[in-house]
């Protein structure tokens, strides 16, 4: 009986030694609950106790890349392709703050992403220990939240509040940052099934006076204009989006971050608003009377000169931070709430009101429709096609043709990225993926191999420059050893092209420093040396027989095009100037 009495005690005790897990067991075992199954990563000291832990879980994939800058853009194009949380994990000190950019990157457009940074024994912080940093100080300004963990016994509930924040409200990125000392001791492990944080609560359901507000000045409106962002895609808001506008025959435009919220072939869609934005659209701007906004934040390169934009128009802003209402543009009517449900709470409210009053929408906008057609007929996006050099347009063209429309994109940034999403009719959400807000060069290839493991069945293309494409061409080996058949398309004009474009334009044709005659790789070669394949096209013929070849291999690949040195992207609306100051030539 003694016996069995011990027996039980041992029994017991083993229990409780089992129920306690290490910190960095804690932490995958957390990732795992909140649906994470991918993990980009670079080890480091400060973090191999999880890395230990890590190559043993079967349930959570690590992707390796070549630099920090690449985990964090790879989980935040993961993030804006699959609609999910992108994860990195990186070591302290420089590992840390190497992922800066990439925080600030998500942080511009609104992607949630955590990051998990190492950081030294606690006993240690603030002791200018070997690979310290303070990047909870350092990150504060380019994240949604950040968090030191400092007990263990919350580092699961620290997890938790992590995700909620990045993936609730307007989502961004959120930073743990987790000394070495606690990843190596052990608690009790106890999963919080609920997140409650009495200081954040976001507002998702719109008040339906103020969408009644919005109805009444719809409903007299001649020249309405919806003018989308990135909100949209976030919210899932498309379908909606599309509702409204063909129902109640309201033409469309996108800011860059919210291509595809909208099909880009519909006859409702102007095209992309801006510094770079289309004829039609810029003049619809200027001409509505009328402006729903919808998650979108009225940024410098959409209103161009803050006393011009859109002065005849009363204007509703839709959007779920209410601290970017009125933050740049006056506003008439605020609604606060969840892009989806105040996009179906709008056209509910429209209904209604039709049921008491019928409005014939479509006679009342067909004046504006057809205006805005004559002035796209004037004014459409073209190129001069002329001469021996391939154009950057052309080529764009010819993938757009090529694929049918059913790539995903990512772009890197400067001119390249202009001529993508002036020329590619985006008609899926989150198939356009780019940096927006902070214009990071070196984005698109880390991004692309995020979008790849995202959505692993469709062909991802990255549009290129021959400099932005150089800030992280490292990541091509993650893409090898990978297997991930991503194209690099690198419109190769042998210049930073758009800071090229500027000197021409503004400051006397002085291309300072821009030429890259004299420092450009030989694009076919490294790619080769990465283990990739490398294609080379010179003329509108190989273009046309080498382009399907290259975008139908199963291997990653670099397509360098070369393309004529000093085109320009138009059109364009010079800083400072008003919307419908385009320069067009």
């Amino acid at each position: 009986m003694k016996r069995r009495e011990e027996s039980d005690v041992l029994a017991f005790l083993k229990d409780m030694v089992d129920m306690k897990m290490t910190g960095a067991r804690i932490l995958l075992e957390c990732l795992k609950r909140e649906g994470v199954d991918i993990i980009f990563g670079y080890p480091g000291g400060a973090v191999l106790d999880i890395y230990h832990d890590l190559n043993r879980d079967k349930d959570l994939r690590h992707i390796l890349v070549r630099h920090e800058q690449g985990a964090a853009h790879a989980a935040d194009g993961y993030a804006r392709a699959s609609g999910k949380v992108g994860v990195c994990l990186v070591t302290s000190g420089p590992g840390a703050t190497n992922i800066v950019t990439g925080l600030a990157t998500a942080y511009a457009d609104s992607i949630p992403v955590v990051a998990i940074t190492g950081q030294v024994h606690t006993h240690l912080i603030g002791n200018d220990a070997f690979q310290e940093v303070d990047i909870v100080g350092i990150t504060r300004p380019c994240t949604k939240h950040n968090f030191l963990v400092k007990d263990l016994k919350r580092l699961a509930l620290t997890i938790r509040e992590a995700f909620h924040l990045a993936r609730s409200g307007r989502p961004g990125p959120v930073l743990i940052d987790f000394p070495k000392d606690l990843m190596t001791q052990s608690t009790e492990f106890v999963w919080p099934e609920e997140v409650r944080m009495r200081s954040y609560n976001p507002t998702y359901r719109p008040n339906l006076n103020q969408l009644r507000r919005a109805a009444e000045l719809m409903a007299v409106s001649e020249r309405p204009l919806l003018l989308v962002g990135g909100g949209v895609i976030s919210s899932n808001a498309s379908q909606e989006l599309r509702s409204l506008a063909h129902d109640f025959s309201i033409p469309v435009t996108s800011t860059l971050m919210g291509l595809g919220a909208f099909p880009g072939t519909d006859p409702l869609f102007l095209g992309m608003l801006g510094m770079h934005g289309t004829y039609v659209a810029n003049k619809a701007v200027n001409k509505a009377d009328l402006i729903i906004a919808a998650g979108a934040r009225f940024d410098d390169r959409v209103t161009g000169k803050l006393e011009t934009f859109a002065p005849k128009a009363k204007i509703i802003h839709i959007d779920i931070d209410p601290t970017s209402i009125r933050k740049n543009v006056e506003v008439d009517v605020p609604v606060v709430g969840d892009c989806a449900l105040s996009l179906q709470g709008l056209h509910e409210v429209l209904q209604a009101r039709d049921k008491e009053t019928p409005h014939d929408w479509a006679a009342a906008h067909a004046a504006w429709l057809e205006q805005l057609k004559e002035w796209n007929d004037a004014q459409p996006l073209s190129y001069c096609r002329s001469g021996d050099c391939l154009k950057p347009q052309q080529v764009v063209e010819a993938v757009q043709r090529i694929t049918e429309g059913k790539a995903v994109y990512t772009t890197e940034v400067g001119q390249n990225q202009m001529w993508a999403a002036q020329f590619l009719n985006i008609s899926e959400p989150r198939t356009f993926i780019t940096s927006g807000g902070l214009g990071t060069m070196g984005y698109g290839l880390p991004a692309a191999i995020g979008v790849q493991f995202a959505l692993p069945d469709r062909l991802v293309i990255d549009i290129a420059g021959d400099g932005s494409i150089q800030m992280n061409i490292q990541e091509l080996m993650t893409a090898v050893c990978n297997r991930l058949p991503i194209k690099i398309l690198i419109l190769n004009n042998s210049y930073l092209g758009m800071v090229r474009q500027w000197q021409e334009l503004f400051y006397e044709h002085n291309y300072s420093f821009t030429c890259l005659d004299d420092g450009q790789p030989d694009f076919v070669k490294l790619a080769e040396a990465y283990g990739a394949e490398g294609y080379r096209i010179n003329t509108a013929e190989e273009l046309e027989r080498i382009l399907p070849q290259a975008l139908a291999s199963p291997a990653p690949a670099i397509i360098d095009v070369r393309v004529a040195r000093e085109e320009n992207v138009y059109p364009m609306v010079p800083a400072g100037a008003a919307l419908d100051e385009m320069l067009l030539v």
